[in-house]
């Protein structure tokens, strides 16, 4: 007799459903499905652990209807057939072997710091280890914590180890790693808490290559053991010997470096924080890269029309204020976004100063500068030249993603950003079309640039609305009732990653929930992922695509922009969605 698979189709956000299913192998297999057969209406599926993130347009497809066609698709349980047959399965059922058929090797030399260790904890001998994890066949579940990292799931139930009880602040790029029932590479240096049992050559992410990452969902791997090398099939994904190729991975922003030109800005101060930004590259999840671009999408926008460009042409983006720019020959600039002093210095002369108007094209002569203050409300300012920014794209975008390390490196004094002459929208030479389809056009609730009077201050109070779940059922009832309760505060440990959030009272989870761990899902910008000590954090644009904490709640697509303008200092007050909006499972 089939078992019954056990689903869950929770809200993410008022744009995204979580669907929570018994597996990996049952997400799969609904992510599988919906890349055969396509739901109109729906994005990009984003699988975890055991869940898949289907984001929609609420527009063409009502959540309810959403949930139910998701719950016809998923595949009855058959408890018998092992979980890689069931993988398997997944991908036959997509209709295409071209993708999900590639195996890839990766030849491993096993002389990891921890291979003792798993020993140890497994109760094996180093070299029953090294047996196990290369007779093992492993699958691509889904990529997420870092471009190109996939998380492997195999067919040996007994290779399960915990996670190092104290991470490291660096593991070297290619290390290979076990950590729960999962195996994995290192795409590059980062801080880790997984076990490591060796060492590979394989170069797991390159934004270069086409394409950057040698796996995808659904793929399957095979570990081998060898002595010297390890280099990995596929000539692109291929390193030189040892980890020297590895070792030559960009592990900060800058592989996009900006080029100089007769005729830009010239940064000669970026205050607290100056980078470059468009409206991101959405459209990647199965590389493990998140949209990211402008964390004020709406005042970018402003700013581009201001200039008379496409909307989404890359513009500065300046958090606070300091940003000192200096004219290289005549340009046209416009502002937009935080309501803060902006002077224009003729020819770079203190003595000789005019205000700058917002949201309306200026004119900066030769040597002329333009300063920004420190903003009276709001956070961050968008700098847009007429005519875009003369900086080379990765992966179909400009914008500086500081988790991913993708785009330009920060701005600093001394960098000179050109005008950019072909005066289009970037082009994906992966797929010959801009990124995704409409972000050059303007969103059906972007009216204009953001009233700076409007916007948030430190001390002040701002309302966002919030649809609870996926997993408000973690907290206990007062602790849900306490997040709409009380303030919480901005804290100065915010980045574009996520708005740490500190308030009187922590947000307590329930009895069951307590001690308990969420296996890694995908999250949506807005997401208020809830830690251990109960302060929430506020996902940015920049924010992991997968995370392991439980989500209370989401602000909805309609105010994500003005997360990008909360300063340090702010106060939040959280409304949920009134009766009638989806806050409960949808079956």
């Amino acid at each position: 007799m089939t078992a019954r698979m056990s689903v869950r189709v929770l809200p993410a956000r008022d744009d995204a459903l979580l669907v929570e299913l018994d597996d990996l192998a049952a997400a799969l297999a609904l992510h599988a499905s919906l890349r055969a057969d396509p739901v109109p209406g729906v994005g990009q599926p984003v699988p975890g652990a055991r869940t898949l993130l289907v984001p929609f347009d609420p527009w063409r497809v009502a959540p309810e209807r959403l949930a139910v066609v998701l719950r016809s698709r998923v595949l009855p349980a058959e408890p018998v057939e092992p979980r890689l047959s069931t993988l398997r399965q997944a991908q036959d059922d997509a209709g295409s072997t071209s993708d999900l058929d590639r195996l890839v090797e990766i030849p491993t030399v096993y002389d990891g710091e921890d291979l003792a260790d798993v020993a140890r904890l497994l109760g094996w001998s180093p070299q029953e280890v090294v047996r196990r994890h290369t007779a093992a066949s492993w699958v691509v579940g889904f990529v997420g914590f870092a471009p190109g990292f996939a998380y492997l799931t195999g067919d040996d139930d007994g290779l399960v180890v915990p996670r190092r009880e104290s991470p490291r602040t660096r593991v070297p790029a290619g290390s290979v790693a076990l950590a729960g029932p999962y195996s994995g590479v290192y795409p590059r240096a980062s801080p880790g808490g997984w076990q490591l049992v060796g060492r590979t050559d394989v170069v797991t992410w390159d934004p270069d290559r086409e394409p950057p990452t040698p796996w995808a969902p659904g793929n399957r791997v095979r570990f081998t053991a060898v002595r010297e090398s390890a280099r990995g099939t596929g000539a692109s994904h291929r390193g030189s010997s040892g980890s020297e190729r590895q070792s030559e991975l960009p592990t900060r922003a800058g592989a996009a470096a900006p080029t100089t030109s007769a005729t830009g800005l010239e940064v000669v101060t970026p205050g607290l924080q100056a980078l470059v930004q468009d409206l991101g590259r959405p459209g990647l999840a199965h590389l493990g890269v998140a949209a990211s671009g402008a964390a004020d999408p709406r005042s970018l926008r402003a700013a581009n029309r201001g200039v008379g460009n496409p909307a989404g042409t890359a513009a500065i983006e300046a958090a606070g204020g300091g940003l000192r720019l200096r004219a290289r020959g005549d340009v046209v600039v416009a502002l937009a976004g935080a309501d803060g002093p902006a002077v224009v210095r003729t020819g770079g002369d203190p003595d000789d100063a005019r205000h700058a108007p917002r949201a309306r094209p200026f004119r900066l002569r030769d040597g002329d500068e333009l300063e920004l203050g420190a903003p009276a409300r709001g956070w961050r300012t968008y700098v847009a030249v007429r005519g875009g920014l003369d900086v080379p794209p990765a992966l179909g975008s400009r914008a500086t993603d500081a988790l991913a390390h993708l785009g330009p490196a920060a701005l600093s004094p001394g960098v000179v950003l050109g005008r950019d002459r072909t005066r289009g929208p970037v082009l994906d030479a992966r797929r010959g079309r801009t990124p995704a389809h409409g972000t050059q056009a303007v969103a059906t609730d972007d009216v204009g640039a953001p009233d700076p009077a409007a916007l948030p201050a430190p001390g002040k109070v701002t309302t966002l609305p919030v649809v609870l779940g996926p997993h408000d059922d973690w907290f206990t009832p007062d602790a849900v009732a306490l997040l709409a309760g009380q303030e919480w505060r901005v804290t100065d440990r915010s980045d574009r990653v996520g708005l740490r959030l500190a308030g009187p009272r922590p947000l307590d989870r329930t009895d069951a929930a307590r001690g308990r761990e969420l296996p890694s899902e995908g999250c949506v910008t807005g997401a208020l992922q809830v830690p251990p000590d109960g302060l929430p954090v506020l996902f940015g644009v920049d924010h992991p695509l997968t995370g392991g904490y439980p989500v209370v709640g989401a602000v909805p697509s309609s105010h994500t922009w003005l997360l990008g303008q909360l300063p340090p200092g702010a106060l939040l007050r959280f409304a949920p969605a009134p009766p009638g909006r989806p806050h409960h499972p949808f079956g």
